[in-house]
């Protein structure tokens, strides 16, 4: 496979010098409206001019966060998936291997945790569409597993995506600091996985939709 020429490295180089740097800013507290063009390219070392030869405008920067981001997290899905398939993993180790790439990617997932509820629309827009596409992948794998096999292809969709919302929803704990004093068993870790085992328990009880216990 032909080498990339230097030219090619380079513009890589300074697309992904432009992603570090709003990632950085974002790091101080900032949300990713609140960037600016020149602030972001200013933080990278590169003229204002220089950041249309990588993207169109700030809003197609943030989509290219989002599927940074889409990445990291499908590789820890991965990892949880060979758990479940070939080791027979837990909740407990599944949990251990997403805490751990939110921990040694923290800016990427503090940009998601804080954009999905965020001002950018088209940015809004493509996390919501990732969450689906896990959402759909996990309900894919539920049926593979068959481990609740009353349940239809509707109702895995349903915890699915209870699941995966809760997964989302969580993540800000995950990545803030706890509360002084705060009890063990209200850590974010340790409230992600006790909800999680609930919502699994729920489902091998659940009738499936639209079914009531007599």
């Amino acid at each position: 496979m032909p080498r990339p020429s230097l030219r090619a490295e380079q513009k890589q180089q300074t697309r992904q010098a432009l992603m570090a740097a709003a990632r950085s800013l974002m790091e101080g507290g900032r949300g990713f409206c609140s960037l600016s063009l020149r602030e972001v390219t200013r933080s990278a070392g590169i003229v204002p001019t220089g950041f249309y030869r990588h993207f169109a405008d700030m809003d197609e920067l943030g989509l290219a966060l989002v599927a940074e981001v889409g990445e990291t997290f499908r590789a820890a899905i991965r990892q949880v998936r060979h758990h479940e398939f070939e080791l027979g993993g837990l909740i407990d180790a599944s949990v251990g291997i997403f805490l751990g790439a939110v921990e040694a990617n923290r800016a990427q997932f503090l940009f998601l945790a804080r954009e999905q509820y965020g001002g950018s629309l088209p940015v809004r827009q493509a996390i919501a569409a990732l969450r689906q596409s896990i959402t759909d992948d996990l309900a894919a794998d539920l049926r593979l597993m068959n481990r609740m096999p009353h349940l239809d292809d509707a109702a895995l969709d349903v915890l699915a995506d209870l699941i995966v919302k809760t997964v989302f929803a969580t993540l800000p704990e995950l990545i803030d600091p706890p509360a002084p004093g705060q009890p063990a068993h209200l850590s974010a870790a340790e409230k992600i996985t006790q909800q999680l085992r609930f919502i699994m328990i729920g489902g091998k009880h659940w009738l499936g939709l639209g079914k009531l216990r007599r």
